[in-house]
């Protein structure tokens, strides 16, 4: 649960914390009422919700979500980093768009190092200049995760729409010459592969790349799809398929089990101060407070939030956001 590298991270108070929920969580499996004992060891707290690139599944790229559009203001960042230090070891710091577009980004990886919270972002890897490089690497990020969905530009864009493949490698080369020139094991640089049916002969390439651009790790993952007409990017390899055809419908291939430790493990906070129950809710529907206007401990424990996890303790098929989880199966 806690990767050896964020042991540094890791306080008494954290792990008491930590029990604390793990008991709570169990304990509502068991009752099948929600028993919040601990506070979040985990937060995601989206910079921005803007982004440069138009990938065909992205409710921000599509144009899909009527959600606002907007950048966190760091005094509203402040404010949630100074309510859950105490308790937080992890934080990734990306929600929706892309965090490099928001003037503040280093500032704010900076503010969570200095607090004592292990920090990660998730990037589409457009920006990763010499200087933001640099800047990358003095503000103490740990871990970044970069888009890299094909190995070469007709693979690549057909879903990160408007994007460049050679910026992104000769980005993510940028960052590992930083690494090399300041002698830094940070930060570890992670490379995300999302398979398709356009790019899965592609997989064999990538893992020979990414050990020439000297990533750290490369994952590779079963992508998300919620529009019917993009059930064509589903990839022909049932190992890499997130879904299964039944009866000319598409679902997902894992049963949907009336439980998720993520909610009682990590809470999500968007540009604006919104406090959403999952990374799943990407049009912001189940709304449980705002952090602008109250304390964001408060809202974890409020009775919005408990009535979310009592309703997922009863019937996950049940909740929307829950349907297209990699752990469902919604009919």
């Amino acid at each position: 649960m806690i990767r050896t590298d964020r042991l540094k991270y890791v306080s008494f108070k954290k792990v008491y914390n930590l029990i604390r929920i793990l008991c709570g969580y169990y304990i509502s499996l068991i009752i099948k009422k929600s028993i919040v004992w601990g506070y979040p060891y985990s937060i995601t707290t989206e910079p921005t919700n803007q982004c440069n690139l138009n990938c065909l599944e992205c409710p921000t790229g599509n144009k899909s979500t009527k959600v606002a559009k907007g950048k966190m203001n760091f005094n509203n960042y402040k404010k949630i980093i100074d309510e859950v230090k105490g308790f937080i070891i992890y934080q990734m710091l990306y929600f929706q768009g892309e965090p490099f577009l928001h003037p503040d980004l280093f500032k704010m990886i900076k503010y969570s190092d200095d607090n004592n919270i292990y920090t990660a972002i998730s990037t589409n890897g457009h920006f990763l200049t010499p200087e933001n490089s640099v800047k990358i690497i003095k503000s103490g990020l740990k871990r970044i995760i970069i888009s890299v969905d094909g190995t070469s530009q007709k693979s690549y864009e057909k879903y990160r729409v408007g994007g460049k493949l050679n910026d992104v490698l000769k980005g993510i080369q940028n960052l590992a010459n930083a690494k090399k020139v300041f002698k830094s094991k940070y930060p570890k640089i992670i490379i995300q592969f999302l398979v398709f049916s356009h790019n899965e002969q592609d997989i064999s390439e990538i893992k020979t790349l990414s050990k020439k651009l000297f990533a750290n790790k490369l994952e590779i993952k079963s992508a998300q799809i919620n529009q019917s007409e993009n059930f064509s990017l589903i990839p022909k390899t049932k190992k890499y398929a997130r879904y299964k055809k039944i009866n000319s419908k598409y679902y997902i291939k894992s049963k949907l089990r009336n439980k998720c430790f993520r909610l009682w493990s990590t809470i999500v906070v968007t540009w604006n101060g919104l406090v959403i129950p999952c990374c799943f809710d990407k049009h912001n529907n189940y709304k449980m407070g705002n952090i602008i206007s109250s304390d964001t401990l408060k809202i974890w424990g409020s009775e919005e939030f408990n009535n979310f996890r009592n309703a997922l303790l009863k019937n996950r098929k049940g909740i929307e956001i829950c349907c297209n989880c990699s752990e469902g199966l919604c009919k």
